[in-house]
């Protein structure tokens, strides 16, 4: 009989683990919606919904030999995984990679795909209809979503505020001070340093003003709240011995492992192992998680694979649209040229849909 293998969570870890592992193995791929979302290419669909389509993926052709169900995980035991609808999914190992959620219309939070649709076409009307644009929290999102909105819409009054004396400051100075060089030249507002006192929410884009506590006020714009991700994590807080980080991340051991369980093992944005929430920490852990796992359908335990390290820093990829950026590639800081090369252009929507056999 072959070794099963139940993963929850249809992301980048989880698609990918899926595809890698099912010449290998059994293996159950649960997830509750019916397409991937490319999240690289959802900041720019925001301000350009044409591209909406391609970054929604069907989840159809992903596995010749695995399947997958679509459905909500909702319990997670030593011998399996049980569903919403009360069916199970025996497993001999379980890995839980369920993500996490950020503000609308970003990823999709507690609705489905057709959701996510009208919450991108309902955003990407404020925002044809207002001519101010805020927005509040200077990662990844929120610097990016500045730089493509200035590409295609240069005629917005657009402000950027972080809560940072400067933008990406656990990074090399450097890179955050070419992008807030290039920001202010594509004439976007930068203000560091400020919060936003008055955040309608921390979630929803609305249309109102805003009070810094620098003393400042932003004019009525189109906000939109980019504070970061909060793990999706409930599956796992029940499980025996789990202690929770920050961002409701769940803590792991040096093998991936959140808890009492020696067979269940959590990855990506889920985990709390020293790694960033973000798609470049994913690329790291699911060359060690197939490894790991095809080495235990071998018949080796745990114990005996060698513990997974994180990034000491990983990269970062920050496009300003489809033409500018910045992008910290581990031994140096690369400019426009790279990061529109390897990002900005393509926005990896031809890998992704190379994987999940969309042509």
């Amino acid at each position: 009989m072959s070794i099963r293998i139940a993963i929850i969570g249809g992301g980048y870890i989880g698609a990918e683990l899926a595809q890698e592992l099912e010449e290998k193995a059994e293996i159950t791929l649960i997830e509750q919606r019916t397409h991937f979302v490319h999240t690289p290419a959802m900041i720019r669909a925001v301000v350009d919904p044409s591209i909406l389509d391609d970054a929604l993926v069907p989840y159809d052709k992903l596995l010749q030999r695995g399947r997958v169900i679509q459905a909500r995980a909702t319990k997670v035991d030593e011998i399996g995984v049980t569903l919403e609808n009360g069916e199970r999914v025996e497993a001999d190992y379980i890995v839980v990679a369920t993500g996490s959620e950020n503000a609308m219309p970003f990823k999709p939070n507690s609705g489905g795909i057709e959701q996510l649709r009208a919450d991108n076409a309902r955003i990407h009307g404020l925002l044809q209809s207002t001519g101010r644009v805020t927005i509040v929290g200077a990662g990844a999102v929120g610097t990016e979503l500045a730089g493509e909105i200035a590409h295609f819409m240069p005629e917005k009054e657009i402000t950027l505020v972080s809560g940072t004396p400067t933008l990406f400051p656990d990074m090399p100075q450097k890179l955050g001070a070419s992008l807030k060089a290039k920001l202010e030249a594509a004439g976007v507002k930068v203000i560091l340093g400020s919060r936003a006192e008055n955040l309608e929410s921390l979630t929803v884009p609305y249309i109102g003003d805003l009070s810094l506590s620098n003393g400042q006020t932003v004019p009525a714009g189109l906000v939109f709240p980019a504070i970061g991700s909060r793990a999706t994590s409930e599956i796992l807080a029940a499980l025996p011995g789990v202690s929770k980080g920050s961002a409701n991340r769940i803590k792991v051991d040096s093998w991936m492992r959140p808890s009492a369980l020696p067979n269940v093992f959590a990855a990506g944005d889920v985990a709390e192992m020293g790694d960033a929430m973000t798609i470049v920490a994913t690329s790291r852990q699911i060359p060690w998680l197939k490894k790991s796992l095809q080495a235990l359908v071998g018949g080796k335990k745990v114990e005996d694979l060698k513990p997974y390290t994180p990034w000491k820093k990983a990269p970062i990829l920050v496009p300003l649209g489809p033409e500018k950026g910045n992008s910290f590639l581990s031994l140096f800081t690369a400019g426009d040229f790279l990061t529109r090369k390897i990002k900005g252009e393509g926005l990896f929507l031809q890998k992704t849909h190379k994987r999940f056999g969309v042509h």
